[in-house]
């Protein structure tokens, strides 16, 4: 699974294209079905997952709020936190346990408390950036200081993917300035992030445009001029061009990525509309995920959109919903931000567990970090990264479990302490990958996502 810079050039040198396998370029390796970077590969040990679905939620969603219960916080109301800083600030929302299990959960997720036996709440989180960027750079890629591969990038690049036709990393609605959370650095351009739509406004959606028609989800999808035979001679000789060049140069990734890429665009012409379709749904399954509902409609259709990609194969799908960084009119802007997120994911939960899905689909839902117990601008909370709240479900993890804890007032993380390079390395444990042995041949050294750190949570595993 390690592929040296000495061996990708060895074959380039031997008139083969960057980035060769098996004696065959890539190009001469998917049309020969032989070799193929997507293709599927075996895990290090049995997976538990078989695919991940990363709910993401740009701007820190406040832990104390949601799902880390601090009975302790109300009682301190009126007195301050941290010296200079404003006085604590009691959660506007009562917790309620949910489940067999009783987990303590919000009343903001009144849906998503339903589906509480299910989830495995991880309320030890913490990172090493404070900052918007740098803290979601680092949640994404494991460092906030260099450019290095995603978490979905590495994951392609260990299994590959199911549906030669797809792309196997899909980021749906995310950021406008996130080409380094998506990007795969140095490893091949082929396991990058594919983006559909962008995010606008309160991040909803966006599969639709202004005037409520469905949007082209990937810009020139479909070629209007030529046909598909047409199509296919115009690209045999433009590879031919892009082989010839890089015969010439033996090393120009960015024309590898191309050669790549045209061949995969060229293939999702016929499956991409398709998937993108969702006529075919049931009524009942479209007022699972809260579709035409004024609030839920966006981020419904895309937590659909994410089960239909990963039913079909694509191996990693991120979600993306935006703002919340309430640093002021927390009591408004929250409990908007939960409805609009609350049922499309208990309808996905749902859905995938009627399909026979979830037990092989990791599905995990985050922030870049949490917001503090006292209080910001009155009616709002600063940036926490010493501790905060993820969860996780499906995909080999315990249901119904609370691993780790905050302090009393829920300000750092002091109890089985999950750093984000032990939560990328359980993630790639659940998938059947030893992120030790999951390595990179780059710069003189092998890379790999979580560095030098990372230990696996066992207590989570099923």
């Amino acid at each position: 699974m390690i592929y040296s810079r000495r061996e990708i050039l060895q074959s380039a040198s031997a008139g083969f294209g960057f980035l060769a396998f098996s004696g065959l370029s890539t190009l001469q390796a998917q049309q020969s079905g032989e070799g193929n970077p997507l293709a599927p590969k075996a895990s290090h040990f049995p997976a538990k997952a078989k695919r991940v679905i990363f709910l993401c939620m740009q701007g820190g969603p406040s832990h104390v709020d949601t799902f880390d219960y601090k009975p302790e916080l109300g009682k301190s109301n009126e007195r301050s936190g941290r010296p200079g800083f404003s006085p604590l600030l009691a959660s506007p929302w009562s917790f309620q346990q949910q489940g067999k299990s009783g987990l303590w959960i919000s009343e903001l997720f009144p849906e998503l408390g339903k589906h509480a036996d299910s989830l495995c709440l991880i309320r030890s989180m913490h990172c090493d950036q404070p900052i918007h960027t740098r803290a979601m750079t680092q949640m994404h890629t494991g460092t906030a200081q260099f450019v290095r591969p995603s978490l979905g990038a590495w994951t392609l690049y260990g299994l590959g993917t199911e549906n030669e036709s797809m792309p196997g990393f899909i980021a749906l609605n995310p950021p406008a300035a996130s080409a380094q959370n998506f990007g795969s650095s140095f490893l091949p351009a082929i396991y990058s992030g594919t983006k559909i739509g962008r995010s606008q406004g309160r991040g909803a959606a966006m599969l639709r445009d202004r005037n409520n028609n469905t949007t082209p989800p990937i810009p020139d999808m479909t070629n209007t001029r030529l046909a598909k035979k047409e199509q296919r001679l115009q690209l045999n000789f433009l590879q031919e061009l892009n082989r010839q060049k890089l015969e010439r140069e033996v090393v120009q990734p960015e024309v590898e990525g191309l050669i790549e890429s045209y061949e995969l665009a060229f293939r999702m012409q016929d499956v991409v509309p398709k998937l993108m379709d969702i006529q075919d749904e049931s009524a009942k399954t479209l007022a699972l995920y809260g579709i035409d509902e004024r609030d839920t409609d966006g981020f419904g259709r895309q937590c659909l959109m994410a089960r239909r990609f990963i039913e079909s194969g694509v191996r990693f799908v991120e979600v993306t919903h935006g703002n919340w960084d309430h640093h002021q009119r927390l009591s408004t802007q929250l409990p908007q931000n939960c409805r609009e997120i609350d049922k499309p994911i208990a309808g996905l939960l749902e859905d995938l567990k009627q399909r026979g899905l979830l037990d092989e689909t990791l599905v995990i839902w985050g922030g870049e970090f949490g917001r503090t117990p006292d209080a910001q601008n009155g009616d709002g909370r600063d940036h926490n990264h010493k501790g905060y709240t993820t969860w996780m479900a499906g995909g080999g993890v315990r249901g119904g479990f609370s691993y780790g804890a905050t302090d009393e007032l829920g300000y750092q993380a002091v109890e089985d302490k999950c750093h984000i390079h032990d939560w990328h390395a359980t993630i790639l444990h659940l998938l059947g990958l030893d992120h030790e042995r999951l390595t990179y041949r780059y710069a003189g050294r092998n890379f790999r996502l979580t560095d030098v750190h990372g230990q696996v949570l066992q207590k989570i595993l099923a």
